[in-house]
């Protein structure tokens, strides 16, 4: 636990001019409009361009998802207006093979990098950690600033990959050598390869940056009295969620300088024994193999997963344990089941590569250590049911979306363990089953555990409510689409659908399908309207939304909600508040709720 001179003396900042008014910065310098909007130190702002950056990345991967969904329910129809978008990509109204495998490509790197990593991650970690924690800021705003900024850059150089005269990289969003490793392999390998792997080296940086400040803000900044038992559940999965990013990052940078080094300075890390059959030529390269890159991308690749996954758990224990007026359920088996989670998802990567010729015996062991890990995952399951249960429950529309993740949670996991099962994965392997359970369990439960950290803590963020009205139309309408969409998908990969396939219409074994791919594709349209509408709500609640007039609007325990409405840089204008208690103490001793503020009375009740 730090002291309070220490925690005061970080960050730069001059307590000795803290002033009784919220909406002042507890500097002493002028602030302009480019280093209190632009080039900011205030986590606040950080967490604010974020989410933003994030929200324009999810708009961009969602329009590629819709434009490839109308290519695979009307395979044989063309579109006019999409050569007006696409230009040379869709001559005569229909998506080129090329484009087509570049807009799956880009749409997988979008989602999984910058929106649900650098989105999720780098808006709530940097708005959060300090709040609740009790901190000024983070422990160096400054490369907290610079991560910010390496984010946007690789989102520039990513952007930009899409005007190339030869398209953006179309290797899949895994990049799997040797296609990504040959630059005369296809249009897509070329210049937006490099793009691609660049983009990806600047998107590693601003995530250990933020990473290494995370954790050492949650480890050294803590106000008195709050030990790491009292931390917010939210906290502790930041917390994990860094370590994971921390370690496994820097594994995926090493993987991509070998790949560049195999495209342009000859060398033989994943290239051996290849023969250009259009030229009749061999390539020089021996010694080299195609499997080492996916060893490294995995290694990388399923932590990923959980630094995805594991935010979204926090935001939605939380969100739960406030709109349910109970205590979270098993707090110290949930810290348990995290760390469970954490260690675990650096043991089974190699059940991505099954179909690799991997030793039999090897792969017992990954199918093993796979189903492992559904046990602190049905802990955390178990013990979100229980909350709920018998709670005085408030369906804002953040516990909806809490409630809904752990629906979704539940029912995308279930799927996992077919496919954690090596013999079943053979069959099930890139076909549309695997699409159908990783965008479930992954992609549209941590988007529904963002949705839910958006929702609560937006008057927190801007002092405005979002309109609740288009806030619940945007839940069920996403709820019931997202289940329409990916859970008929299941049925289509046990027939054994490719995914990545632009028309599968040419296999008379799958022309059962034709109907329900055009319902997918309908609905993945309605589904992708209603994010727009919310992005809307969102921008429109900015300026116009119902005012915030109370300090602790949803009546909550944790730290952030002490501070004004409109909190200056620094949080609290005077002393940083001293922490007596849990973050869960609701229902207690016939109190709705008792903030950490207020000190332990010597006749109450000890939880």
């Amino acid at each position: 636990m730090s002291n309070e001179a220490t925690l005061h003396g970080h960050a730069g900042i001059d307590t000795s001019h803290d002033i009784g008014h919220g909406e002042h910065d507890v500097h002493h310098h002028k602030e302009t409009f480019i280093t209190k909007y632009v080039f900011s130190q205030d986590h606040k702002m950080i967490c604010k361009q974020f989410l933003i950056t994030g929200m324009i990345w999810a708009i961009l991967g969602g329009a590629m998802s819709v434009l490839f969904r109308l290519q695979l329910g009307y395979p044989d129809s063309t579109f006019p207006w999409l050569e007006d978008i696409l230009g040379k990509w869709a001559k005569g109204g229909k998506i080129e093979p090329e484009a087509y495998y570049a807009l799956v490509t880009m749409h997988g790197t979008v989602l999984v990098f910058f929106v649900l990593t650098g989105g999720l991650s780098g808006t709530f970690a940097n708005f959060l950690i300090p709040l609740q924690i009790g901190a000024r800021d983070m422990a160096s705003p400054f490369l907290n600033m610079l991560s910010y900024w390496f984010f946007w850059l690789a989102s520039v150089v990513i952007l930009c990959s899409l005007f190339l005269e030869t398209g953006p990289a179309s290797g899949g969003w895994t990049s799997y050598p040797p296609l990504s490793a040959l630059g005369g392999a296809s249009e897509g390998s070329k210049a937006g390869m490099d793009f691609w792997i660049i983009g990806m080296a600047l998107f590693v940086v601003s995530s250990l940056l933020g990473g290494l400040n995370y954790i050492t803000t949650i480890l050294n900044m803590r106000t008195k009295g709050m030990s790491m038992t009292r931390l917010p559940l939210t906290i502790w999965a930041l917390f994990f969620t860094a370590i994971l990013g921390v370690l496994s990052f820097p594994v995926l940078l090493s993987g991509l300088i070998l790949l560049l080094f195999d495209r342009h300075a000859g060398t033989s890390f994943y290239l051996s024994d290849i023969f250009i059959a259009s030229t009749n030529t061999a390539l020089p390269n021996e010694g080299g193999s195609a499997i080492l890159f996916q060893h490294l991308f995995w290694f990388l690749g399923h932590p990923e997963v959980y630094i995805i996954i594991l935010p979204a758990m926090g935001l939605v224990s939380e969100v739960m344990s406030v709109n349910a007026r109970k205590p979270i359920f098993g707090y110290m088996a949930m810290i348990g089941s995290l760390f469970a989670i954490a260690i675990l998802a650096f043991l089974v990567w190699a059940h991505h590569m099954f179909v690799t010729g991997l030793n039999p015996f090897l792969g017992s062991v990954f199918v093993l250590l796979t189903l492992l890990i559904a046990v602190p995952s049905a802990i955390k399951v178990f013990n979100w049911l229980t909350t709920l249960w018998k709670g005085n429950i408030r369906f804002t529309p953040a516990m909806l979306f809490a409630i809904g993740f752990v629906s979704l949670f539940i029912s995308g996991g279930l799927t996992g363990i077919w496919l954690g099962n090596s013999t079943l994965d053979i069959h099930l392997h890139d076909t549309l089953f695997v699409v159908a359970h990783f965008h479930i369990v992954m992609g549209v439960s941590a988007f529904f555990g963002m949705f839910c950290g958006i929702y609560h803590w937006f008057p927190k963020m801007y002092g405005r409510y979002l309109n609740n009205t288009m806030a619940y139309i945007h839940f069920w309408v996403t709820l019931a689409g997202a289940y329409l969409i990916f859970w008929p998908m299941h049925y289509e990969g046990l027939a054994g659908m490719p995914r990545r396939y632009l028309d599968t219409s040419g296999w008379h074994s799958f022309n059962n399908f034709i109907g329900l791919n055009r319902f997918i594709s309908t609905v993945a349209m309605i589904v992708f309207a209603v994010q727009i509408m919310f992005v809307f709500n969102f921008f429109y609640s900015i300026f116009k939304g119902r005012r915030v007039t109370t300090q602790n609007p949803w009546g909550a325990n944790t730290l952030e909600w002490t501070t004004p409405i409109h909190a200056g840089h620094g949080n609290w204008p005077g002393e940083i508040p001293e922490v007596h208690r849990w973050a869960y103490d609701y229902a207690k001793d016939g109190r709705e709720f008792i903030q950490q503020t207020e000190p332990i009375s010597a006749s109450e009740s000890k939880h």
